[in-house]
């Protein structure tokens, strides 16, 4: 369950009326001061008139003695309220895979061209109103010909997904290098001319070095570090002296997945620490596909990077949706895969996967900053083409919601029934309260 932003509301509401009252309780003590002294002045006033000079005894109760006057080049210094800090609160969104095949590519086709604004349109309202939101793109973007067997999208993909309010893009993962450096550096220069900046890849050893492979983003005075690796790279390898161009996660990223380079994990993590971010958050590419079960190199990895000050591990790969588990004390989250963003949904529990939100918030006073909630959006990959409709990504309670209410562009019952599957499998391993 999300964190209650109710509360965090109420907080800021209850210092700002405290704020009113002390402010409020000075004025009133202003003027008291000032009636009272006034009062006594017209009372002596009227004692004079009556009776002439009134002597008054040498003592007097200290209590009815009126406060000194002072003049205006001298005025009496008043305490003001310490004015509170709000607490300062923004959202993270995390997406699984986004997988370039023969299906999703032709989801964009369009009368001139490639078109994906309907494809995400629904899905839009969540990643748009986070301040950084994140996928794992599983493809490259190296012209035509597009699809599966080269897992080449058109660029406008990705524009779509900047237009529904994607800033990050993970690049570590298994399609890295299918289309050799020259693909991976295109793939590059592609995102970043789309508004967006890709994660866990480099186009040089260079460009790794300057980087320290991470990016930090300061979001309205939160520092977020955002780091990504791969296990590999679907058993292919880097040339030598371009070991640096993807952060990985394993020493035998090629073969077995069996030698988590612990050394190398650790030097990125290390420089990130140096900077002192707010918050950390790793995106993984890991596990085994269509699993899941999770493995102990996976574990020994999550050990390593919570020790290293990693606040949030997010994974991709499996294509399934596997167990999250959020420490509210600690402020850490562990999400072992969040499923299919966007695939072909052709094997069954591919269609489903979730968008995570993540709610990091800095306390105005100390300037402590973790992740204070985790809520859970389930979401669909639709594939209506045999009906004319295409494929599009949506939100499962929404249509469902939709279907119950007999609107005019409700689902199908088939739809239906698998998204209601697909929340009783969901909802068991998500551990966000």
């Amino acid at each position: 369950m999300a964190f209650d932003n109710d509360e965090l509301n109420k907080r800021r509401e209850e210092r700002e009326q405290e704020r009113k009252i002390a402010e409020s309780q000075n004025k009133l003590l202003k003027i008291g001061l000032i009636v009272t002294a006034v009062t006594l002045v017209l009372c002596g006033a009227a004692l004079l008139v009556t009776y002439g000079v009134v002597n008054f005894p040498a003592q007097q109760d200290p209590d009815l003695q009126v406060p000194p006057s002072t003049s205006e080049s001298e005025p009496t210094e008043q305490t003001e309220p310490t004015p509170q800090v709000p607490d300062q609160v923004i959202h993270f969104v995390a997406g699984g895979d986004l997988n370039v095949t023969d299906k999703t590519v032709a989801a964009g086709t369009a009368v001139s061209g490639y078109d994906y604004t309907s494809v995400f349109m629904d899905v839009a309202s969540i990643l748009s109103r986070a301040d950084l939101a994140a996928l794992n793109f599983e493809g490259s973007l190296f012209g035509a010909p597009y699809g599966t067997e080269h897992k080449s999208a058109p660029i406008q993909m990705v524009q779509a997904l900047r237009n529904a309010g994607v800033d990050l893009l993970q690049t570590a993962n298994s399609q890295s290098v299918v289309n050799g450096l020259s693909g991976l550096r295109s793939t590059l220069q592609a995102i970043r001319s789309s508004g967006m900046e890709p994660l866990g890849a480099y186009a040089t050893p260079e460009e790794f070095r300057e980087s320290g492979g991470f990016i930090i983003r300061n979001v309205q005075g939160i520092r977020v570090a955002i780091v990504a690796f791969t296990k590999g790279m679907d058993g292919m390898g880097l040339p030598d002296g371009n070991e640096d161009c993807v952060n990985l996660l394993y020493k035998d990223y090629n073969s077995a997945y069996q030698k988590v380079d612990t050394q190398g994990i650790k030097a990125i993590l290390q420089d990130i620490r140096a900077q002192k971010p707010d918050v950390t958050i790793a995106l993984l590419h890991w596990g085994s596909e269509y699993n899941s079960k999770t493995s102990a190199t996976q574990d020994t990895i999550t050990k390593l990077m919570l020790e290293q000050g990693v606040d949030a591990i997010i994974g991709s790969h499996s294509h399934y949706v596997q167990k999250a588990v959020f420490d509210r004390d600690k402020g850490t989250l562990v999400a072992y895969s969040l499923g299919d963003f966007f695939g072909d949904a052709q094997n069954a529990g591919t269609d489903y996967s979730i968008l995570l939100d993540l709610e990091i918030t800095k306390n105005g006073k100390t300037g402590a900053c973790k992740i204070t909630g985790v809520e859970c959006i389930p979401i669909f990959t639709l594939d209506e083409t045999e009906t004319g409709g295409g494929m599009r990504v949506v939100r499962i309670r929404e249509a469902m919601a939709a279907y119950e209410n007999n609107y005019i562009s409700k689902i199908s019952e088939k739809a239906y029934l698998a998204m209601k599957n697909a929340i009783e499998k969901i909802t068991p391993r998500m551990e966000l309260s």
